[in-house]
């Protein structure tokens, strides 16, 4: 997993990252031209999808606007279906009924999923014949990982789709959806987006655009994000197991019992925020640049503040993971 998502992997894959955001700005600059009105909700979209699905297999989901792209119609499938509330999971007597054709729909997308990405593994399998085993996306690494005997873990099929599915299903819909919500509490608050741009053309200038190294000379920015990730976190319900039975404040869990974390409550708790339905992200930053005495993190590190989760787990629910069968 470290060669996976290490750094080094990052950083080889960090020119699709800069070529994609570059055709999204000059999209946007032409409409913006032309007095074209945008998406902008979809355009994110498809600009996340796009650069996962390079990342993932070298190749984009959609060339233009009219195309109705295979994956996206899995994608959109499968957040509905994790989205909704099934009486089957949490009733236990209904747990064999599929009242609300969830289940139904379910199969139907994991065997559409399943097709899929078959056909997508067969061609670059057959493509890396052609061009050798050099490593250029995720797909390339996990064949290595999987070709190599004297690994200690042999990865299977079943483990290259569920780390596809799972890719894709955390890594487009929630990033393109917190990116949205970003820029509209900055339209909203127009005296903090003109202290992001003077922050912006101070370290970066106008001659070029931000690049992923400016980040960390962008502490303003930074909060920006986390404010951001507090008020409008990507998955404001966590589901985890408990792995051993245990007490939490008088509370008796037993073992592998499904626990719903509401995300969204504690980001909001005035225990731990002061003004917390305001979009403040001084509460991260102070003038002279740094943070504040918190040191409050987005990587599951501080309790109060848990957008990505914390902790051993998986990007999918057990239920969801069951019902496509990985």
């Amino acid at each position: 997993m470290s060669r996976l998502l290490g750094g080094q992997t990052l950083n080889l894959l960090l020119p699709i990252r800069t070529e994609e955001i570059k055709r999204f700005l000059t999209s946007i600059l032409k409409r913006a031209e032309s007095n074209e009105s945008v998406d902008v909700g979809k355009e994110l979209k498809k600009l996340t999808n796009n650069i996962i699905s390079r990342m993932i297999m070298s190749k984009r989901c959609a060339h233009n606007d009219d195309e109705a792209d295979e994956i996206s119609d899995v994608l959109n499938g499968s957040a509905e279906v994790v989205g909704r509330f099934n009486f089957s999971d949490f009733i236990w007597f209904l747990k064999k009924f599929d009242f609300q054709g969830i289940r139904r729909k379910a199969q139907e997308i994991h065997e559409m999923f399943d097709q899929m990405v078959e056909k997508i593994i067969k061609e670059h399998q057959e493509q890396r014949k052609k061009d050798g085993h050099t490593a250029k996306d995720f797909l390339d690494i996990l064949f290595d990982i999987s070709e190599d005997e004297g690994s200690d873990f042999r990865l299977t099929a079943e483990h290259i789709k569920a780390f596809f599915l799972d890719v894709f299903v955390a890594g487009t819909n929630t990033s393109s959806i917190t990116l949205e919500w970003a820029l509209a509490e900055l339209i909203n608050h127009p005296k903090i987006m003109k202290k992001a741009m003077k922050e912006i053309d101070s370290v970066v200038g106008k001659a070029r655009l931000v690049q992923e190294s400016d980040v960390v000379n962008l502490p303003y920015i930074q909060a920006i994000v986390k404010e951001t990730l507090r008020l409008h976190p990507p998955g404001p319900i966590l589901v985890r197991e408990a792995s051993q039975s245990c007490t939490v404040s008088g509370y008796d869990i037993s073992e592998k019992t499904r626990l719903l974390i509401n995300v969204w409550a504690i980001s909001r708790d005035p225990n731990h925020w002061e003004s917390p339905l305001e979009f403040k992200p001084e509460r991260f930053y102070s003038e002279e640049g740094s943070e504040n005495v918190k040191q409050v993190d987005v990587r599951g590190q501080h309790f109060q503040l848990l957008p990505f989760g914390s902790g051993r787990r998986c990007a999918c629910s057990p239920a969801f993971r069951r019902k496509y069968k990985y």
